[in-house]
């Protein structure tokens, strides 16, 4: 059994639906547990991505990893912003964290998402807007040719083909594209979008609010054998289930207030807690530890949790990973306030 949806989503003041709202821990049947009481079986291995001479690593929400095992991160040219800088956001590595090359150069502000396809094209979100460039999705071969831009470069909107802060870009087995649009609570779009393999509009649906189906922030995206999507509704603190349809099928908490998502091959959901916070402001969340909870989707339930270590991280507004990829286990995460690409290999099986 799947949990149920989350008992106080029709709570209109948002803190007192947190408030109220009980804590999953290691098990379903148990919703009054510590939803931070889980083993950590993983080694931390920093600074095993090998950069170019000179180059230093930036803020960073995007890694995934190709059909070979090769790495690609998109940095924010070494800083949290690519606007007028001349680097190349999209970087290459190798499985052992060599470089191969980078591209990318002046067609990015702000790299936000990540997703690699069936073909290993390299699709990137683009969060800020300006200058003729950003609000839009650019997909890549390997080689860095540009074969689709989805939006419209340098405007910012809410129609079929305009973007406002896209987060998120996932492509289907099938083709079809879905995009999470929308970064500012209460402002600007607040929307999945759903486009057939061609780049044709096909819906829309989400909206502002705390509401079932609503969203507010939808983060990060990923997708189940099944073909259903789950999106990290980040600001309402749940991951929101819909069919590709956009009809609500389940609605999660135990997995924390989520950044960032992903769906192993067996079934085992990473999802990356980077907000929750104590203070009644930005990232309320009391009583839950950032980090990356994990556990399966069969049947919902957190098995792990993988702590953000940074002893002042309930002083700052994000620490710890957003994006997050997985292969065989060993866990990639990517973190903007850290500025660096944290690699997490299991000691002991999981599952």
């Amino acid at each position: 059994m799947r949990p149920a949806f989350f008992q106080h989503a029709f709570l209109g003041a948002f803190a007192a639906l947190l408030l109220a709202a009980p804590a999953f821990g290691q098990s379903l049947d148990r919703p009054d547990a510590d939803p931070n009481a889980y083993p950590n079986p993983y080694a931390q291995a920093d600074n095993f991505l090998k950069l170019p001479p000179g180059r230093v690593m930036g803020s960073s929400s995007a890694v995934a990893l190709d059909r070979e095992g090769h790495i690609w991160v998109a940095d924010r040219c070494g800083a949290n912003d690519c606007k007028g800088s001349k680097l190349d956001p999209i970087m290459e590595f190798d499985a052992n964290g060599n470089f191969i090359k980078a591209f990318g150069a002046g067609k990015f502000l702000f790299p936000h998402g990540i997703f690699i396809d069936k073909d290993d094209h390299i699709w990137l979100t683009d969060g800020h807007v300006g200058d003729g460039i950003g609000d839009d999705i650019l997909e890549f071969d390997q080689s860095g040719k540009v074969l689709r831009t989805l939006g419209t470069p340098g405007m910012a909107g809410d129609g079929e083909y305009t973007f406002n802060e896209p987060n998120a870009v996932l492509v289907a087995p099938g083709g079809d594209i879905f995009v999470t649009d929308g970064h500012t609570p209460d402002e600007g779009n607040a929307r999945i979008m759903h486009y057939d393999r061609n780049g044709k509009f096909v819906m829309e649906w989400g909206g502002h609010g705390i509401g079932l189906g609503r969203v507010e922030v939808p983060h990060a995206l990923a997708m189940d054998k099944e073909g259903r999507l789950y999106v990290a509704d980040r600001y309402n603190n749940r991951i929101q289930i819909f069919s590709q349809d956009g009809q609500l099928l389940d609605i999660w908490s135990q997995f924390g207030r989520p950044s960032g998502i992903y769906i192993d091959d067996n079934d085992i959901l990473y999802c990356t807690d980077s907000e929750s916070r104590t203070p009644v402001e930005y990232g309320f969340h009391p009583g839950w530890a950032r980090g990356i909870r994990i556990g399966s989707i069969k049947d919902g339930i957190v098995r792990a949790l993988i702590p953000d270590i940074d002893p002042e991280a309930d002083r700052h507004v994000t620490s710890g990973g957003e994006g997050i990829w997985a292969r065989n286990g060993v866990v990639y995460s990517a973190q903007v306030r850290q500025q660096r690409i944290v690699k997490y290999a299991p000691k002991a099986p999981l599952f």
